[in-house]
C-alpha cells in the first residue's frame, strides 16, 4: 500500500541515560503516548509506524488505541547504541511505499498535533522541501576568545529588555519532515530548502536525563490540565453510540437503479461493530439529515432500534437522547464527516470524523478514524471502544 504521509517514531529498547525510557510513564502514561496523540490527532498524516527492537516496548504501544499506529522491527545493525537514526529511516524507507515522512521522537512528549499540521501545511506549499521543528530561546550567549569572554547575541553594553528581545532559534528534536525521494537522495533526516515549525518556548526540554524528566513532567501536568479531554479515559466512560449515515456508514455516493430508485452501498464491518458493541451492553443510534426510507430498513436489519431521519439540529437531538437515557454527554461517541454534524462532536465526550470528512469537522474531532465513509468507519469506533471496555486496559 503506498501512503501520502506518514510518521515515523523509532522506539530503541536500549536506553543507557534512561532504562527503556521510551515507554516510562510520565504523568500516568508512557512516555511515547504523548507524541503518538500528537501524530494521531495530525489531519496529514495517513499512518504511524512505530519501529522497535524491544518486544517490551512493542506490547505496550499495541495497546494504544488506534488503527493508525503500526508497530514495526528493524534490523540489528540499527538498533546499536551507534546506529544512527537515519539509519532506522533509510531501512523504513526500503520497506515501504509513501511520499512524504515525518521524524518524531518520542523523547519531545510536548508535541502537539497543530505543530505537525503546521510542518505538513508548509511542505504543501512546495516552498520548502524539508521542515524542521525549532523552538526559541531568549538567553545571551557567550563565548570564550583569546581576550577572555565575549557576547556572541548581544551588546552588554546595551542590554536589551527581554519583550524586545528576538533570542536565537534551536533544535528541540521534535519532528523533522521530509520526501522520500529527499532522504534517500541526500541520507539525511532533512535536505534543500528547508522550512521551520516555531514552537513554544517549553518545547526546548527533551528528555535525555533524570533531571530532564521531572521539568518536562511538571509542564506536562500544566499542559494535561489545561487540554479538554484525556482520549483514553473518555473512551472508557462511552455509553452510546450516535453515528450520521451518508459520509460515515456509506461511501456518501449518489446510485440510481434504472426505475430511479435510490441506492446505497453499506459496509458489512460496520454491521459486525454494531453487533459487538450490542453485546457488550452499547447501543447504536443512527441519526441522519436525510429523509431515506432505506436507512431504516439497513437500521432494522442491524438491530438497531432508534433512527432519526430528517435532523437539522443534530445537537438538540442528542441532548434530548442523553436526558431520555440519564447519560452525560460526555458519555455518548458521535461519527459524522460534514458540517451538519460540526456541533454535535463538539458536544459529546467522543466526537469522531472519518478520514474523508470535512477539514472542519476533522479539526474539531478528538478522533479520525483510519478508515473512509463506507469502508469500516464505524467498526473501527466500534472496535476502539470495545477494546478499552473488554481488556480494561490501562494506562
Amino acid at each position: 500500500m503506498k501512503f501520502n504521509n506518514v510518521a515515523l517514531i523509532p522506539l530503541r529498547g536500549g536506553s543507557k541515560s534512561i532504562p527503556l525510557k521510551n515507554i516510562k510513564e510520565i504523568n500516568d502514561r508512557p512516555l511515547t503516548y504523548w507524541v503518538l496523540d500528537a501524530a494521531v490527532g495530525c489531519k496529514y498524516i495517513d499512518k504511524i509506524f512505530v519501529s522497535t527492537d524491544s518486544d517490551i516496548i512493542r506490547e505496550v504501544v499495541e495497546k494504544y488505541p488506534s488503527n493508525k499506529v503500526m508497530v514495526i522491527g528493524r534490523d540489528e545493525s540499527t538498533s546499536r547504541d551507534n546506529s544512527s537514526t537515519e539509519s532506522v529511516m533509510l531501512e523504513f524507507a526500503k520497506n515501504y511505499d509513501f511520499k512524504n515522512i515525518a521524524l518524531i521522537q518520542a523523547t519531545s512528549p510536548l508535541l502537539d498535533s497543530q505543530d505537525l499540521d503546521k510542518g505538513f501545511e508548509l511542505l504543501k506549499n512546495n516552498k520548502y522541501e524539508s521542515i524542521i521543528s525549532l523552538t526559541r530561546q531568549k538567553r545571551f550567549i557567550w563565548e570564550e576568545g583569546k581576550k577572555g569572554y565575549h557576547p556572541v547575541n548581544y551588546d552588554y553594553k546595551n542590554r536589551p529588555m527581554r519583550q524586545n528581545f528576538d533570542g536565537f532559534l534551536v533544535e528541540n528534536g521534535a519532528f523533522y519532515i521530509t520526501s522520500k525521494k529527499g532522504l534517500l537522495s541526500s541520507k539525511s533526516r532533512i535536505s534543500g530548502l528547508i522550512g521551520a515549525v516555531i514552537m513554544d518556548e517549553a518545547s526546548y526540554f527533551e528528555l535525555d536525563e533524570q533531571s530532564d524528566w521531572i521539568i518536562v513532567e511538571n509542564l506536562l501536568k500544566q499542559k494535561k490540565g489545561n487540554q479538554e479531554f484525556n482520549l483514553l479515559q473518555i473512551i472508557k466512560g462511552i455509553k452510546l453510540l450516535i453515528t450520521d449515515c451518508d459520509g460515515v456508514m456509506t461511501d456518501g455516493g449518489m446510485y440510481y437503479s434504472e426505475n430511479g430508485d435510490e441506492l446505497k452501498k453499506f459496509n458489512t464491518k460496520d454491521g459486525m461493530g454494531v453487533q459487538r458493541l450490542r453485546d457488550i451492553g452499547i447501543d447504536t443510534i443512527i441519526m441522519t439529515g436525510e429523509n431515506a426510507d432505506l436507512v431504516k430498513r439497513r437500521a432494522s436489519k442491524l438491530g438497531i432500534n432508534e433512527v432519526y431521519l430528517g435532523i437539522k439540529n443534530k445537537k438538540q437531538l442528542l441532548m434530548e437522547i442523553a436526558q431520555n437515557r440519564g447519560l452525560k454527554l460526555e458519555e455518548i461517541a458521535y461519527i459524522g464527516d460534514d458540517v451538519n454534524d460540526l456541533e454535535a462532536i463538539k458536544a459529546v465526550g467522543l466526537g469522531c470524523s472519518v478520514s474523508d470528512g470535512s477539514d472542519l469537522v476533522k479539526k474539531s474531532a478528538k478522533y479520525i478514524t483510519s478508515a473512509k465513509g463506507g469502508e469500516g468507519a464505524v467498526r473501527e469506533i466500534a472496535e476502539l471502544i470495545i477494546k478499552n471496555k473488554i481488556l480494561n486496559v490501562s494506562f
